[in-house]
């Protein structure tokens, strides 16, 4: 297994729970840098608030990484969007040279003392277009499959801005990012990709039941191929 050359993680962020412009429901999509040693337990960084428990935080998204070559992407796709630098999106971690094409569901990483494991990727919401002022941003995040993804914690630790990030160990059998991304934009995907997204390794156990019940309508409604 070739691992990934070690990264640098340029900024950490967390942030409270607030409104957004024009807004009455709550988010914490907005952060603040952090300065000094941040530490990271098994629901997240300290200090790191969700304003939708349901939909944001907890285990299985601890630590979110959204990578600087995205929010570059996006400013060229959405030039008039605010907030499209590192930390504007919602993240924890910022980091260069790391994407979905090389990362896979499973991966471990060291940060800081810290030991970190992708779980799942993150699914964008209408908070992104809020945050950016522009319909359509959260749209385009989702159909290039650039949204980053979520950490579980499996050693906690402490980590801070300017530490580098390593990568430890892949599973057997793991499934990339770009892949799994991909597969869950297929119109009419069959049932062995399906399969092989719900066994990926270290998958959240939420994706694994989202893909086995997607795979069970297929069969009960004749539209598997």
């Amino acid at each position: 297994m070739e691992l990934i050359a070690p990264v640098i993680v340029s900024g950490v962020f967390t942030g409270k729970v607030g409104f957004l412009p024009g807004e009455s429901r709550g988010s914490a999509i907005t952060k603040e840098t952090r300065r000094g040693p941040c530490r990271i337990g098994p629901e997240g960084l300290a200090g790191d608030e969700h304003a939708d428990p349901r939909a944001h935080g907890g285990a299985e998204k601890a630590v979110h990484l959204f990578p600087a070559e995205h929010h570059e992407a996006l400013a060229r796709a959405f030039p008039e969007a605010r907030h499209l630098e590192p930390g504007g999106l919602g993240e924890n971690l910022s980091t260069r040279g790391i994407t979905e094409d090389i990362t896979c569901i499973g991966d471990i990483f060291a940060l800081g003392t810290a030991r970190l494991q992708i779980a799942q990727p993150r699914t964008p919401c209408w908070k992104i277009d809020a945050r950016c002022g522009v319909e359509g941003v959260a749209a385009h995040v989702a159909q290039h499959g650039i949204a980053g993804w979520y950490f579980r914690v499996l050693t906690a630790g402490e980590c801070v801005a300017g530490d580098t990030l390593i990568h430890l160990a892949r599973p057997p059998g793991a499934v990339s990012l770009a892949r799994f991304n991909r597969g869950l934009r297929a119109q009419r995907p069959a049932l062995q990709a399906l399969d092989l997204l719900a066994s990926a390794p270290g998958l959240a156990p939420e994706w694994v039941r989202k893909i086995r019940d997607r795979m069970a309508w297929l069969q009960n409604h004749g539209d598997a191929p």
